[in-house]
């Protein structure tokens, strides 16, 4: 018998983190994104590398769906240092990001967000000059 999953119908800190570790650890399992990620941070999400991480994202996330600043730094600059990022790449990622929003959001949250991640990998493809 499966579990009924609660959709999330509103955005909080909490549940943002709750997407967080969810598409994270999406991402380690994956086979195009998955090394990105594993080769600069490990494959140990629980390590202090990780956790960094993914307190930076959820801060990130949260001053955007709040337009608070709690995210400070320079978003960009560590995805220059990746290795070669490729159209794919983006892709998968934003596939990923969109089925772990679905699962945690109801639909006019999961699509805000979606809406704001096709621009952020649109712009980050961009700057890292990738067709």
């Amino acid at each position: 018998m499966e579990e009924e999953q609660i959709m999330e119908e509103k955005i909080t800190h909490e549940n943002i983190r709750k997407f967080v570790m969810s598409f994270y650890a999406k991402i380690i399992k994956d086979d195009i994104v998955g090394p990105f990620f594993i080769a600069k941070l490990g494959d140990d999400m629980q390590s202090e590398h990780w956790q960094t991480h993914l307190e930076t994202i959820v801060g990130f996330w949260t001053s955007l769906a709040f337009g608070k600043p709690k995210y400070e730094g320079n978003l960009f600059l560590p995805h220059t240092q990746l290795g070669e990022l490729k159209r794919e790449t983006f892709e998968q990622w934003l596939k990923l990001f969109a089925q772990t929003l679905d699962a945690v959001y109801v639909a006019p949250i999961a699509e805000k967000f979606k809406e704001r991640s096709v621009i952020i990998a649109g712009n980050f493809m961009r700057n890292l000059k990738i067709d």
